[in-house]
């Protein structure tokens, strides 16, 4: 069995809380739910739902590659969600990131998430 190792990176949103930005085991990676953050301010974007998916995958991106791993090689993502109003808007950046053979995924209304943000987004992928 490999030990847990913690992975930071500051080309990705940087945690401002008591959380890694990842987790890799045994071949796997857990990244910390990643939302719209800007990974040169570090500071929270607001905007609409396609604009904050687009920010949040883009993190998401980066902290995979930084780790050796990729979109393609996503396992599971859950995503929170505002409002499930915006759910089609959502799927409509979401499909752009898997345009085929997507992930396992949940998708849930929150009442509400960190910072107002409209969108929050977890991911575990293999190395």
């Amino acid at each position: 069995m490999i030990g847990k190792k913690i992975l930071e990176t500051d080309k990705a949103a940087i945690p401002g809380g008591p959380y890694s930005q990842a987790i890799i085991h045994n071949g796997l990676i857990y990244l910390s739910s990643q939302g719209p953050i800007d990974p040169q301010t570090n500071q929270v974007v607001h905007g609409t739902i396609e604009q904050e998916t687009e920010l949040s995958m883009e993190n998401i991106r980066i902290i995979l590659e930084e780790a050796g791993s990729s979109l393609s090689k996503v396992l599971q993502i859950t995503a929170y969600l505002l409002t499930m109003r915006e759910y089609g808007r959502f799927n409509e950046v979401y499909r752009r990131y898997f345009p085929k053979e997507p992930p396992a995924r949940t998708c849930i209304q929150a009442a509400r998430l960190p910072f107002d943000i409209r969108i929050e987004i977890s991911v575990i992928a293999y190395i």
